[in-house]
């Protein structure tokens, strides 16, 4: 069966870390991407113990919270939608200059902080 949810959610913490530590050494894009790997390790360990599946080998943070029927509040749901729509940009970003000017420190910072929230009430749903 692979992970368990609590090593999940251990690699969820860890990257999320990482996006702090990206953050912090101004690799904007790179911060988000992190964020984005974060909740989906988080979604996947909430995959494993509530319906006792290996989660899919996928990157869709919407298609695992309806898969498990999460219903975080309407400004998670919102941070976990606007993180999805990130996920390819900030994996195989197609021009840097571009990338390092859309995702500046105040905005980075903003999608930061709502990951974190995120992070947490996922957590409190194991």
């Amino acid at each position: 069966m692979g992970k368990g949810p609590q090593e999940w959610l251990k690699q969820a913490d860890y990257d999320m870390d990482t996006a702090e530590f990206m953050f912090n050494g101004e690799r904007y894009f790179y911060a988000v991407f992190m964020c984005h790997l974060s909740i989906e390790k988080a979604l996947k360990g909430l995959y494993q113990k509530r319906l006792d599946e290996t989660p899919p080998k996928i990157h869709n943070l919407v298609y695992l919270v309806e898969k498990i029927r999460l219903q975080p509040p309407e400004d998670l749901y919102d941070s976990i939608f606007a993180l999805n729509r990130v996920s390819v940009p900030t994996r195989y970003p197609d021009d840097l200059e571009r990338m390092q000017k859309d995702y500046n420190k105040e905005r980075t910072k903003g999608l930061l902080e709502q990951s974190r929230e995120a992070l947490k009430w996922l957590k409190a749903q194991l």
